[in-house]
């Protein structure tokens, strides 16, 4: 008597992914996401998926650091075609070590204009959490300059700063800082970290925050009660040109 045995296919583990949001920059209208598969232990697939990309091909990178900071290129993706659709397959780095990675992802509108940005995101540690604080930058005197500073939270522990004011002049730039001790402090505290200019036309300045100017780590969770505040200053930093401030941290 012949007996068949008929055997049973174990379920197949489905590929690990990630996607994050890549967000329109200097080209208003354009947007879409970027996934990282996990093909094989040696094989990542980065696909890149847009909507509202004009004519042409647009070449898209991996780069380091944050998208606030810039860097330079990691790994050159196959450029986004008319659809607004790339894929890459990589050895260069593993899928874990993607997702643990100090980089953002960029495309741009053409190899003839590479400064001119169509879409970018923070990736793998540059993500930004749920986790976030707000302080207000109130205003001095008549300058008629208030907004308000957002620490939010990376996945690495890092910070994005982002400033916001109104009252600001289109074509100007607003120097900033953050100084030690209170908007109280007799004289001003010293300077402890120069932030990225807020660009008047759009009332916004974005700054990664890895470490203080004399080269200390400091992390989110260190902003949370760091005895400091914020200065906005026009046309230079200097104590008679505060136009806004506010304090942080602990204060």
């Amino acid at each position: 008597m012949l007996i068949f045995v008929s055997g049973c296919k174990k379920d197949e583990v489905p590929p690990k992914t990630s996607t994050y949001n890549l967000m329109v920059k200097d080209v208003l209208g354009v947007s879409g996401e970027v996934t990282f598969t996990e093909t094989s232990s040696t094989v990542t697939t980065i696909d890149i998926a847009l909507t509202g990309t004009p004519l042409g091909t647009h070449p898209a990178e991996l780069r380091m650091n944050s998208a606030a900071e810039g860097g330079a290129v990691v790994i050159a993706l196959n450029p986004v075609n008319d659809s607004g659709i790339s894929s890459t397959t990589t050895t260069l780095k593993t899928y874990s070590q993607l997702m643990d990675f100090d980089g953002f992802i960029q495309v741009h509108k053409s190899s003839s204009e590479p400064n001119i940005i169509l879409a970018q995101g923070d990736i793998g540690g540059n993500v930004i959490t749920d986790i976030y604080k707000t302080y207000i930058l109130d205003t001095i005197g008549t300058f008629g300059v208030s907004g308000t500073a957002k620490f939010a939270k990376r996945v690495n522990g890092n910070t994005l700063l982002t400033v916001t004011l109104t009252g600001t002049i289109p074509g100007d730039f607003y120097p900033a800082t953050i100084n030690l001790g209170s908007i109280e402090s007799v004289g001003g505290g010293p300077v402890v970290l120069t932030i990225n200019d807020i660009d008047g036309t759009f009332g916004k300045g974005y700054t990664n925050i890895r470490e203080l100017n004399s080269g200390i780590n400091i992390s989110y969770d260190n902003w949370l009660v760091y005895d400091g505040y914020l200065n906005i200053y026009q046309v230079s930093v200097g104590l008679n040109n505060i136009i806004c401030h506010g304090n942080i941290g602990s204060n």
